[in-house]
């Protein structure tokens, strides 16, 4: 196995590039606004492998901007979004929160979108004493323990587990059980954390582990990778990987014909329209995470207007079609601060901190409450499965029947089609 880095050798390496790069960024500000904004920072990204997920959560924020400005802005002044590209690259995260910061002189600062790229940009938070909502990252503060951390990402208080737990629930609900399971994970900190979590959950469940295997980010050719999946024979195949990768696995396991009970798991991009639209029917029975998905139960007050708006505008922007996956979640984190500011009747960051920890907040995104190092109360991480897509129609990822949820219990659409064999036919 490769060595795995941890989040701060991650944050070490970055942070080496903040001071000689830091006037040297890649990517352009917002637009400016009216005078005396309150300014709100963060990285977001726009080109690289991320981009996909990280532009969606950009059109997300900007109407949260725009509703916002509409109801008076904040604290009777307007507010103003300023980001920069990292283009998808941990290392240019901390040298544009020093800037943000040290010389943008932002008020406030939320994170990048994911895991790899919310880490680097920790040390110069903290070293700011700002509060920080990161986007979709998991398992950030494990090691930090920051208190004005919070994470916008529906893992609750065990993230590394509850990513891939509904995955084993799944698999374990079936009949004959499966003895079995490969991990694969990309050498990055989400896909390790989401593989750690899996470990822990199989030893759980009475699995035994045949193949666990990281791989090089730079991997292009998953096929023998996939090919010493198959040679384990392991019933469960759980993969935990970013957009290019997911895309990699899935068409060489269909190349070489995986045989696997159940295979997925915590596969980011496959929540993408593009990539979705981009697979088709090579997505069929691939049981993996989601964190929305419109079914009755998760019309969350006000996720359907944001929903119109956003499609309305998503083509002419050049975005994620549908902004399912990321879009109530970008627009929650706005929510959050921008309830604090008001709240408080201040841009003090303890006074902000104090507020977050202690409020349950209603939101696009659903009922938020946050515990130990920022991570929700509860969590509402979704197992779904692809089921009967046709062709590469956009229609169809709209369709309840075609993304089947299959957990938690009190989200559940439709049954599994198992094994993943039997649903490819």
């Amino acid at each position: 196995m490769i060595p795995k880095p941890s989040i701060k050798s991650i944050v070490r390496a970055a942070a080496s590039l903040v001071f000689a790069a830091v006037l040297s960024l890649v990517g352009t500000a917002a637009p400016a606004q009216a005078a005396d904004p309150i300014k709100i920072g963060f990285s977001v990204a726009l080109t690289g492998g991320l981009a996909p997920n990280g532009k969606s959560a950009l059109l997300a924020m900007k109407i949260w901007e725009e509703d916002q400005n509409a109801k008076g802005g904040l604290l009777n002044r307007p507010v103003k979004l300023i980001y920069y590209d990292d283009q998808s690259n941990p290392a240019n995260v901390p040298m544009i929160y020093t800037k943000l910061l040290d010389v943008d002189k932002v008020d406030l600062v939320i994170g990048p979108y994911a895991t790899a790229m919310i880490a680097p940009g920790m040390p110069i938070v903290m070293a700011h004493n700002m509060v920080y909502i990161g986007l979709l990252g998991t398992a950030v503060n494990a090691d930090f323990h920051y208190p004005k951390y919070f994470s916008m990402i529906p893992a609750g208080p065990h993230p590394k587990r509850a990513f891939t737990k509904p995955f084993f629930d799944v698999a374990m609900a079936q009949t004959p059980k499966p003895k079995t399971i490969a991990i694969v994970a990309a050498d990055q900190e989400f896909a390790h954390n989401a593989a750690d979590g899996a470990r822990r959950n199989a030893k759980e469940a009475g699995l035994k582990i045949v193949y666990d295997r990281s791989y090089p980010p730079s991997t292009t050719d998953f096929s023998p990778i996939v090919r010493a999946i198959q040679s384990s024979d392991a019933d469960l195949v759980l993969v935990a990987s970013y957009p290019p990768d997911s895309v990699g696995i899935i068409r060489a396991a269909h190349e070489i014909g995986l045989k696997a009970k159940m295979f997925g798991g915590a596969m980011v991009g496959l929540q993408a329209t593009a990539i979705k639209s981009q697979l088709g029917p090579l997505l069929n029975g691939i049981v993996d995470y989601d964190q929305w998905r419109p079914a009755p139960k998760l019309n969350f007050p006000g996720v359907a207007e944001l929903l119109q708006k956003y499609q309305q505008r998503a083509p002419a922007e050049g975005v994620d079609l549908l902004g399912y996956y990321i879009g109530p979640f970008a627009f929650a984190t706005l929510q959050v601060m921008a309830e604090a500011v008001d709240a408080t009747k201040s841009l003090n960051q303890d006074k902000i901190a104090d507020y977050i920890r202690k409020t349950k907040f209603k939101t696009v995104a659903g009922d938020i409450a946050f515990g130990p190092d920022g991570e929700w109360v509860e969590a509402r991480m979704l197992e779904v499965q692809f089921q009967h897509i046709t062709g590469n129609d956009l229609e169809q990822f709209k369709d309840p029947a075609k993304t089947v949820i299959l957990a938690p219990a009190q989200y559940k659409s439709g049954d599994i089609i198992y094994p993943y064999n039997e649903a490819q036919k």
